[in-house]
């Protein structure tokens, strides 16, 4: 059957079809906020810095915020505040014992996690907001993702600036991250695919056609059509190694209760060979996003300058650059894994059921024997994660071209989030005898 066949398949199912077409409603209104300007910033100003292709730490939440970060939109934070907040708590569930209980709770507790998962969330883009607000107002280059000497003398982005003025603009933000959170989980109750990974996918999409452009216009059509090719054989790369599990099998012993017979029958754990998704490659660009944002307020001038040499604008292709971002994707790609997947109640949840691993014993050696694979799949997923960001990285930096410095992570995502919509999409054709996209 043909991709188009299939295509109508799901608009002949009325619930579906709804689905889809409310998922682009919301999409419309995302799109919408991230271009509807916040009061009193003075976008002349402003211009001269969108105009060109923003790094540092502005360059990577510009991403998430599809252009309406360095366009101090409405929904300049976009959906990174959320992210963050979602990270801190799943990290703060290893520690801290209520947070561990909510996540066993099921539902129930998954409901408490979501609701301070808000709470945090808006207390992040509160801070975030009036950050930004005050880095406007002072025009430091540093965060703005240029060099402090690039930056124009004298540049004012907010005129006149008071306590009202940084009051509005604090709260508009923080309002706009509210409401980009609720369309998020309005696409995952009503909509197709999980919400948040909808929204990141079409901020990252929309900044596609500007990247390209930018790297047109200064590497010419030969090398832009080189780093088209290798973005193509990165996207088969990418969907084998998502694709890609372990099938631990787990066979469950046969129980009698009452007069019927239960268990005897046999499944598998899938370990992803990329466990923590593109996680590591969003906790090592802001880390290394951290001391620009952190030069801004520094008195050192020495401090400065290394920061300024090493990790902002046009230098975040130096070699100091490129080696610390590897090794960073790979050390948080162990840490993430570690903390999304824990062998000892893992073991313990097999255990319970009645099941075991063939050939490992229930308890601690089943543990062991979980830990050791983990390990052992997590090494080829952060090598992969590292080659995919670090690959357009060599070749930008080979050609000397300083545009289009989120490749790898804008691909890494875009295909993730297609592949996991297109699996939902594909389970909700089987539920009505349709052939999916992926059989």
């Amino acid at each position: 059957m043909s991709g188009l066949s299939r295509l109508r398949n799901m608009f002949r199912v009325p619930d579906l079809r709804n689905k889809v077409f409310f998922t682009i409603f919301i999409i419309f209104i995302f799109r919408i906020g991230s271009y509807i300007p916040v009061p009193y910033v003075d976008f002349n100003a402003l211009a001269t810095l969108k105009n060109q292709a923003p790094t540092g730490a502005i360059g990577f939440l510009d991403l998430f915020s599809g252009g309406a970060l360095t366009g101090a939109a409405v929904f300049a934070l976009g959906i990174m505040p959320y992210i963050t907040s979602s990270i801190i708590m799943q990290l703060l569930g290893v520690v801290i014992p209520k947070l561990e209980e909510w996540q066993n709770e099921g539902q129930t507790g998954q409901k408490k996690i979501t609701q301070w998962t808000r709470y945090l969330t808006v207390a992040l883009a509160l801070m975030q907001s009036t950050a930004l607000v005050f880095v406007l107002k002072s025009g430091k280059g540093g965060l703005l993702g240029q060099s402090f000497a690039q930056l124009p003398a004298g540049l004012v982005l907010i005129h006149n600036f008071t306590a009202y003025k940084a009051g509005l603009i604090i709260l508009t933000w923080t309002a706009g991250t509210a409401l980009v959170m609720w369309l998020g989980e309005l696409i995952t109750q009503r909509g197709i695919g999980n919400g948040m990974s909808i929204l990141i996918f079409t901020s990252v999409v929309s900044r596609l056609p500007f990247q390209g452009g930018s790297v047109l216009s200064e590497a010419g059509s030969f090398k832009f059509t080189v780093i088209i090719i290798i973005a193509l054989f990165m996207i088969l790369g990418i969907v084998a190694v998502e694709s890609g599990q372990r099938r631990i099998p787990v066979q469950f012993a046969k129980r009698v209760v009452g007069r019927r017979m239960y268990g005897g029958q046999s499944t598998y754990i899938p370990l992803k060979v990329n466990q923590s998704g593109v996680i590591p490659v969003i906790f090592a660009s802001s880390l290394l996003s951290f001391p620009a944002i952190l030069a801004t307020v520094l008195p050192w001038n020495g401090a400065k300058t290394w920061i300024n040499n090493n990790l902002v604008g046009q230098n975040t292709l130096s070699w100091f650059y490129i080696a610390a971002y590897g090794a960073l994707i790979m050390f948080f790609a162990y840490f993430y894994t570690a903390i999304a997947f824990n062998p000892a109640q893992q073991a313990d949840i097999i255990r319970k059921q009645g099941g075991f691993i063939p050939g490992i014993r229930p308890g601690p050696p089943t543990e062991r024997y979980l830990a050791k694979v983990l390990n052992r799949i997590t090494l080829p997923g952060a090598i992969f994660l590292m080659f995919i960001a670090l690959i357009p990285m060599f070749v930008l930096k080979f050609w000397n071209i300083t545009q289009f410095p989120f490749g790898g992570t804008s691909i890494l995502i875009t295909v993730g989030v297609m592949l996991e919509t297109m699996k939902q999409l594909d389970s909700q054709l089987m539920m009505r005898n349709y052939e999916g996209f992926l059989s």
